[in-house]
């Protein structure tokens, strides 16, 4: 399929190979194509969490907002993230994945090797499991995939969000994703 054919779908639809909080059959799935090296992903973390409890207070819930997280790397730009997302695989394989992605957003300006294991054991992760998994690069097809799934939904750069399978293009605040999330269940 061509990668102009629908740029404003999502090709891929959210399934239990995601990381996702929430359930899928949720009324609204907000999917984020995103990386760790990015302070816009950052920013567009933070809004969602603030999102997520808003929401969390006036509605069901979980069962009323799903929120996925897909790997997007500009390998060029953020020569950092491609070594993140292996790291937030690897603690994935653990039981830790959304554990690992917090604190790789909150420490974005550390993400060389050294602190990467640092974190790993902070959270409690099997070391020797977590540096065999980055040394054989056991999750690089995985977060190709992810790569693959957001190019060929006309992502170009992260991060880029999809609210029920639709491209969201406007603007990122609070105001402006809420709005259209709220439309979005209707």
């Amino acid at each position: 399929m061509n990668q102009d054919s629908h740029p404003n779908q999502l090709f891929v639809s959210p399934s239990q190979r995601d990381y996702y909080q929430g359930v899928l059959n949720a009324p609204v799935v907000l999917v984020e194509y995103g990386n760790y090296q990015c302070s816009q992903c950052r920013e567009v973390h933070r809004l969602i969490q603030k999102i997520q409890q808003h929401f969390s207070s006036g509605f069901s819930g979980e069962n009323w907002l799903c929120v996925v997280f897909r790997h997007f790397i500009e390998h060029s730009i953020y020569p950092q993230a491609q070594k993140a997302a292996e790291v937030a695989e690897a603690a994935a394989a653990q039981g830790q994945f959304w554990q690992m992605h917090e604190m790789l957003f909150t420490h974005q300006e550390t993400l060389e090797d050294g602190y990467l294991v640092e974190y790993a054991n902070h959270l409690g992760l099997d070391i020797c499991q977590f540096l065999q998994d980055l040394f054989a690069q056991t999750y690089v097809d995985r977060i190709n995939q992810d790569i693959e799934s957001g190019c060929n939904s006309g992502v170009t750069v992260a991060p880029a969000l999809f609210i029920n399978g639709v491209r969201y293009r406007d603007r990122w605040n609070i105001a402006q994703l809420t709005a259209a999330i709220t439309a979005a269940s209707n």
